[in-house]
């Protein structure tokens, strides 16, 4: 009954923006994602109002992360309904981990891994495979369902400690990696796309003016990040000016 049951609320956390709201955000969403407890617990109509209604405040967050918390709200309140005595931290936790996962969650899944998906795919795209929407979806669907199924069941599972999770797989570190590799990969693709047959040509040079070109182009990018430049608007300039140079083409 149990794993049905947090089976149940973890479909129920992918919807947690369907009732979106620009007074309190994601609150409806995440007691439309908790709801199912009140059920089973067999608790009485007050004390299950008073549960929906501590977390009827203001909560947003990084969609992908509200499983993770999701699951120590869970096992908080379970812990509470088993020992009447208990204080009630849910709320607390609730609202003291939403605005680091949103910040931590917003610069990955957003400011790094959607745009190295998105260059992936263009690049694919650009030298005519049909798959390239595919592999879009696959470089970024998997990361963020196994962060949000591994972040619930840990959530669940230690409650407070829940956050040791997010602390363990370093997601910042991982973003900065994530944004040098999408430069890298855009530079790169100027010195060897012109030798690809059946890709568009990005720009009519020698070889050594293309890896010139290329060279050129990773010393701006690293001037620019030393100088605090974020990566998330150097990728796109980038991307930008490879496609006014492929314009000039036609």
């Amino acid at each position: 009954m149990i794993k049905f049951l947090l089976a149940k609320i973890f479909f129920r956390s992918f919807f947690i923006n369907a009732n979106l709201n620009f007074r309190k955000m994601q609150n409806l969403g995440f007691v439309m994602t908790i709801t199912p407890l009140v059920r089973p617990w067999n608790l009485p109509t007050k004390e299950a109002a008073e549960l929906l209604t501590r977390h009827l405040q203001i909560f947003n967050t990084n969609p992908y992360f509200a499983a993770s918390i999701s699951g120590s709200v869970i096992r908080l309140e379970e812990e509470k309904s088993k020992d009447k005595k208990l204080t009630s931290d849910a709320a607390v936790v609730k609202h003291t981990l939403m605005g680091p996962y949103a910040a931590i969650g917003d610069a990955f899944f957003w400011g790094a891994l959607r745009p190295f998906a998105a260059v992936i795919a263009c690049i694919l795209a650009y030298s005519e495979y049909i798959f390239a929407p595919l592999a879009l979806l696959l470089l970024f669907n998997p990361f963020h369902v196994w962060i949000r199924l591994k972040g619930f069941l840990e959530g669940y599972r230690r409650g407070k400690e829940g956050i040791d999770f997010v602390k363990k797989i370093n997601l910042p570190r991982m973003t900065v990696i994530i944004r040098w590799l999408s430069l890298i990969i855009l530079a790169g693709s100027t010195v060897f796309w012109h030798t690809c047959a059946g890709c568009l040509p990005l720009i009519v040079s020698s070889g050594l003016m293309m890896n010139i070109t290329a060279i050129i182009i990773i010393l701006v990018c690293f001037l620019l990040i030393k100088r605090m430049i974020s990566q998330f608007y150097i990728l796109y300039f980038a991307a930008l000016f490879f496609l006014l140079i492929s314009l000039k083409e036609f």
